[in-house]
């Protein structure tokens, strides 16, 4: 799967750029509905990779990793094959174990689907969780909404 990378210096939505290939498609070339959690985790990877965020590095450390607490996920338009998608990826809340952001993906101006997906940093041997890394809390915090619409 053919990708880029958009993201403007400081800026709080972050673009990640992907194709749709054969593999991505049911028998009716049309994506296949669970291909949007690989373009979605493709995209926050890429995008903790923006902001120096580096998880195996992480990982080794301090012991600790992210994982899927929840994720809501909703469908507004097929994508086809061949489509060029853009998923945005914007952080909206930020906890001391956890961060929950929003993801959408767009075909041209189009939302094709988008996602609200909580995610905890846990000991990756207990699975219990853990306070975020310094370097993690340090790198998501300017990015948080200043002001939330009501």
């Amino acid at each position: 799967m053919m990708n880029a990378l958009v993201a403007a210096q400081n800026s709080p939505v972050f673009e990640f750029s992907v194709r749709m290939y054969w593999e991505d498609t049911d028998a009716g070339g049309i994506v296949y509905h669970a291909q949007y959690l690989h373009f979605f985790e493709r995209a926050r990877t890429e995008w903790l990779r923006h902001l120096q965020i580096e998880q195996h590095a992480i990982k080794l450390a301090t012991g600790g990793m992210f994982v899927v607490q929840s994720l809501q996920l909703r469908y507004a338009a097929p994508a086809y094959l061949d489509d060029l998608l853009v998923v945005h990826t914007v952080l909206e809340t930020l906890g001391k174990a956890s961060c929950t952001m929003r993801q959408s993906a767009y075909r041209g101006n189009d939302l094709i689907a988008d996602c609200s997906i909580r995610l905890g940093f846990v000991n990756a041997a207990s699975a219990l969780p853990v306070r975020l890394p310094s370097l993690v809390y340090d790198a998501l915090h300017p990015l948080l909404p200043v002001n939330k619409p009501l």
